[in-house]
């Protein structure tokens, strides 16, 4: 079984390999079967013009992200457990939010998976979702769970965008174009950024790489620079595969094919690179969605284990249950759980704003949990105006969770 906890990384090497999987469990966890389809959709729709949401939706989540590190990373404490010391029972109810959210999308993960294996390989849905989640329980059972955590979505997520690159290269998009949008775009669709950004930062995913450097070790005043560092970093890697896929996807629609509705991302990178790009996206979705059963597995049981020394010592059964929980509702489902994924979605959006409202107060009244230090106003600015646009996805959540039941 894999070690329970995990020591402080004591070389260069250890830090960095920490530091660079906390970034890619982040980015890896952002880059599920959602993201992909969601890119292809607004490709589709808005053309070379969408590169200004992706720009300005980057932005936005780094100003996100740079707030959410620092405070968990120079704390050395857990979102949750923050909450409750703002107010005793808050970080309660931010880890149920978290767990029922991270459980529901890891069904849509697991069947992301079947279907990458189905597209690369031709295998039977059942059996390519079965397999890949022992394959992420496998992981968790290894003797040394974080690190092959961290190395498996480095690996992945390298070649991921090494993939999807030279498919947005032989699809020949539009770059000037595109380049041009990016700044002065034809068309701004607000709709469109404000779901990128809940998709980037929403729900686990906000917390996946900052939870990771606590277990870490890498915390306190000391590692700013390096916990800053690596929040950006995340972003950017997420950003890269977004900015990619959407070449890939423009260089075909600009082309003047009309994709298919069933799953247009695979028929772009078919038009684009014939059968062999038709595999490559099997193995880009399968990926993607492994790495994201991944990451909502950690992250979700992170919220969960600091309640109680018995729960921190069966963590890895902990997320394995989780996995396996995941993989066996999708087994039962004769259909994607679309409402469920629907609701998780809009509870994501939810938790958005409540849990970043909670650690910019800590930026802000709580000095105490940050062990005396000043916290940068002009970061507490920016954070403050990201927390005011998290607020209007998370009304669009409330009338999304109210439409279910009508």
């Amino acid at each position: 079984m894999a070690e329970q906890t995990e020591q402080v990384p004591r070389s260069g090497t250890a830090k960095r390999g920490a530091l660079l999987g906390a970034v890619f469990l982040m980015a890896t966890s952002a880059i599920g079967p959602g993201f992909i389809t969601q890119t292809t959709q607004f490709t589709v729709q808005l053309g070379a013009a969408f590169a200004f949401a992706i720009l300005l939706s980057i932005l936005i989540d780094i100003a996100v992200q740079l707030n959410v590190w620092r405070v968990i990373g120079v704390s050395g404490m857990r979102a949750q457990d923050l909450g409750n010391k703002v107010l005793p029972g808050l970080g309660y109810v931010m880890a149920a939010l978290v767990l029922f959210g991270g459980l529901v999308f890891n069904i849509g993960n697991v069947a992301g998976t079947s279907l990458g294996l189905d597209a690369l390989v031709g295998l039977d849905a059942k059996i390519g979702g079965t397999v890949s989640a022992l394959i992420a329980i496998g992981i968790f059972l290894s003797k040394r769970a974080g690190v092959a955590m961290d190395r498996i979505v480095v690996v992945l997520g390298v070649v991921m965008i090494g993939l999807t690159l030279y498919v947005a290269v032989v699809s020949g998009p539009p770059v000037g174009n595109a380049m041009r949008q990016m700044v002065w775009p034809d068309t701004i669709d607000f709709l469109a950024i404000t779901t990128l950004i809940g998709g980037t930062v929403g729900g686990y995913i906000t917390y996946a790489g900052a939870h990771r450097l606590v277990d870490a070790g890498i915390t306190g005043p000391e590692q700013v620079k390096s916990v800053s560092n690596s929040s950006v970093l995340s972003l950017l890697v997420t950003g890269v595969m977004r900015l990619v896929l959407f070449l890939a996807v423009l260089g075909v629609v600009a082309g003047g094919v009309a994709l298919s509705g069933a799953n247009p991302t695979a028929d772009a990178f078919q038009h684009a690179a014939g059968e062999i790009g038709l595999r490559m996206f099997g193995f880009i979705l399968w990926a993607a969605s492994i790495t994201s059963v991944v990451g909502a597995a950690y992250t979700s049981v992170s919220f969960l284990v600091t309640f109680s020394p018995k729960l921190e010592r069966s963590r890895n059964w902990l997320v394995v249950a989780f996995v396996a929980v995941s993989a066996a509702v999708f087994l039962l489902l004769d259909q994607a759980p679309t409402t469920l994924l629907v609701l998780a979605g809009a509870l994501n959006g939810l938790i958005l704003p409540v849990g970043f409202g909670v650690l910019l107060w800590v930026a802000l009244r709580r000095r105490d949990l940050l062990g005396g230090y000043r916290y940068p106003r002009w970061l507490l600015l920016i954070g403050v105006v990201a927390w005011l646009l998290t607020l209007y996805l998370g009304v669009n959540s409330v009338s999304g969770i109210v439409a279910l039941w009508q």
